[in-house]
């Protein structure tokens, strides 16, 4: 089903420039998208990339106007990419297959689980004794919520997702290991995304907790008693250990690693590959990843970095004597 363009503006608003009844058949990337298909610029660093694009309409801002109407129709907004992104919302919309059960016959809820009006939950899910599941939210395929653990509102857990499996934990015993019964539970706010295959573990005692806005990308671990805070976006393969504190409005690109019992402030930008290894208690952008190079100055750069420690010394001795 096509959407004219007039229709896109009227429910999204925007400044129009080009046929209102330009009919819009999808939305693709400006270097893929056709005569038919909506597409968006919001990085002035690929602009040369608009002026060869074949897209029917392209979304752009206010700086980029005149190059996009040189080339045909656009809609200028004040941010390009969110309003791509609402844009893409109100495609799903328009194009929603009918909705089957809200809970699928193959699903395993238990009688003492507390779920809300307008959930709905995928095929092979299990949601334990206890759990509590807020309202608006969807649970995908095999989702798991374990016992006690709570889900905000509109939340949606992606396929895979564990919430509640054990913590890591474990005593020392006469060479062997003696399990650390896992008491807490996993509270996770209102408007929270959990990826494919993530897991939340529960807490030892006090409660794992994601606040309010979390985006959770797939494949991350996020390890027994940490807190993340309200409007914290992290990519994927991200490992975070135990008892970490992170902040509101961060941002954790994919493959960070971050040891537990760390606090990160608000407002922190950890680079994709970083490995946290101590506090962050002051907004800002921080990377901690040795740089890609051929294996050969690679091996040498390294050995140089064993004895940064020996030529510190040195230094220092030289200074004392000046």
């Amino acid at each position: 089903m096509a959407l004219q363009l007039g229709e896109i503006v009227a429910a999204l608003g925007g400044d129009l420039h080009g046929d209102a009844a330009l009919r819009i058949e999808g939305l693709a990337p400006l270097e893929s998208a056709q005569p038919g298909h909506l597409s968006f610029l919001s990085n002035p660093k690929y602009r040369q990339q608009l002026d060869a694009s074949r897209a029917g309409c392209v979304i752009v801002g206010p700086a980029l106007r005149e190059q996009a109407l040189a080339r045909g129709a656009a809609i200028v907004a004040d941010d390009p990419y969110l309003y791509f992104a609402r844009a893409t919302q109100l495609w799903k919309r328009v194009h929603a297959r009918p909705t089957g059960p809200a809970i699928h016959p193959s699903a395993v809820v238990d009688p003492e689980a507390v779920i809300g009006e307008g959930v709905r939950i995928g095929p092979q899910c299990v949601v334990e004794r206890g759990a509590r599941i807020g309202a608006g939210t969807v649970l995908k395929a095999r989702v798991y919520v374990g016992e006690d653990c709570v889900v905000g509102e509109r939340c949606t857990l992606h396929p895979g997702a564990v919430i509640g499996a054990d913590g890591f934990g474990f005593a020392p015993q006469a060479g062997a290991w003696e399990k650390i019964e896992q008491l807490g539970a996993v509270r996770i706010g209102d408007d929270v995304d959990v990826g494919a295959n993530t897991c939340i573990d529960r807490g030892a005692l006090a409660d794992t907790v994601i606040e309010d806005g979390v985006k959770l990308d797939n494949l991350i671990q996020v390890g027994h008693n940490c807190r993340i805070g309200r409007h914290t976006a992290i990519a994927g393969c991200v490992g975070i250990a135990g008892s970490a504190n992170i902040g509101a409005h961060c941002t954790i690109g994919g493959a960070a690693m971050i040891l537990g019992h760390l606090t990160i402030a608000d407002r922190v930008n950890i680079s994709s590959g970083s490995f946290v290894s101590r506090s962050i208690l002051k907004p800002g952008l921080y990377t901690g990843i040795f740089p890609i190079d051929d294996n050969a100055a690679w091996e040498k750069n390294a050995a140089t970095l064993k004895q940064l420690h020996t030529l510190r010394d040195r230094i220092k001795a030289l200074e004392k004597k000046l």
